[in-house]
């Protein structure tokens, strides 16, 4: 039978094209894409918009704690050489779209010269005389408005030990064995009515601190545990700021507390929800402004 026969056979099946997509296998390149691309939208959301955060020191004491997980925006003050989320970028003077933070405010800074993020608070601005003098802060040579408000008793956990050096005496017993940290609240109202709370154990070398003119530009910043805080107070060879900061270093405003863990969790899933600070949740990292005119 000739082949043209066969085609006009009507007994005959046809014969199915082959399934090209049976034989492709996974498109490879299509998933690199794919991966790329949302690679590229987290870190720029990341850069741009905010970013998460995690608290590794007691600088912040009482506001934040180790443990604490933040949200920092980026936008606030504009973009500088520090936004993108990887601080590949050498120093470019100058913001984009850029505004000065204001007093109080709890930032984001990276040290000149280092890649290592702080967390600290606005205290000084351009053009301030800034003094501390026996743990009050001059402004101007006024001194900002402080007030004693008691003990306050932390809980004592994996991430907040109390340790005798840093905290003497303060460690304490409490119902049930639990046990806290006490430690000396002093309360904060700057000249802008920002406030917020402090924490002084006693006379350290950084309640005193000769006056400095912050230049154009920069910044003045401080941890508000006062004696275990490495800020603009101290030189970079001790891991502090070394005095005011370009503004250019802040990498962003923090927000709020997302969730907070005790240091207590293992590997084992069961420990991670008892790990968990529920209290912390949700906390605000604004200072109080409600006493503004």
């Amino acid at each position: 039978m000739a082949a043209e026969d066969l085609a006009l056979d009507p007994k005959s099946e046809p014969v199915a094209a082959p399934d090209k997509r049976s034989t492709s296998g996974t498109d490879w390149w299509g998933e690199v894409k794919g991966i790329f691309w949302l690679i590229l939208a987290v870190l720029g959301f990341h850069s741009l918009i905010a970013k998460p955060f995690y608290i590794p020191s007691e600088s912040m004491m009482p506001g934040l704690l180790v443990g604490d997980r933040l949200v920092v925006t980026k936008y606030p003050y504009g973009y500088s050489f520090i936004s993108p989320t990887f601080h590949l970028l050498p120093f470019i003077s100058g913001r984009l779209f850029g505004s000065m933070p204001e007093r109080g405010d709890v930032v984001i800074v990276s040290p000149p010269g280092s890649r290592t993020d702080y967390i600290k608070r606005v205290i000084g601005l351009p053009g301030d005389v800034l003094e501390v003098r026996g743990g009050t802060i001059f402004l101007n040579d006024v001194a900002v408005e402080r007030q004693a408000a008691g003990n306050r008793l932390i809980p004592v956990d994996a991430n907040t030990r109390c340790d005798a050096m840093h905290y003497p005496d303060a460690l304490v017993s409490g119902e049930g064995g639990a046990h806290y940290c006490r430690v000396a609240i002093f309360r904060e109202k700057l000249p802008n009515s920002a406030s917020y709370d402090t924490i002084d154990m006693g006379y350290t070398r950084g309640d005193n601190f000769a006056p400095v003119e912050i230049p154009d530009g920069h910044v003045f910043l401080m941890g508000d545990n006062r004696d275990n805080s490495a800020d603009s107070r101290f030189g970079v060879e001790e891991n502090g700021l070394g005095g005011p900061v370009p503004w250019e270093n802040i990498g962003g405003r923090a927000e709020f507390v997302t969730f907070s863990l005790d240091g207590s969790a293992t590997l084992n899933p069961l420990t991670w929800w008892q790990s968990l600070r529920p209290s912390r949740t949700g906390a605000s990292l604004h200072p109080d402004r409600a006493d503004a005119e």
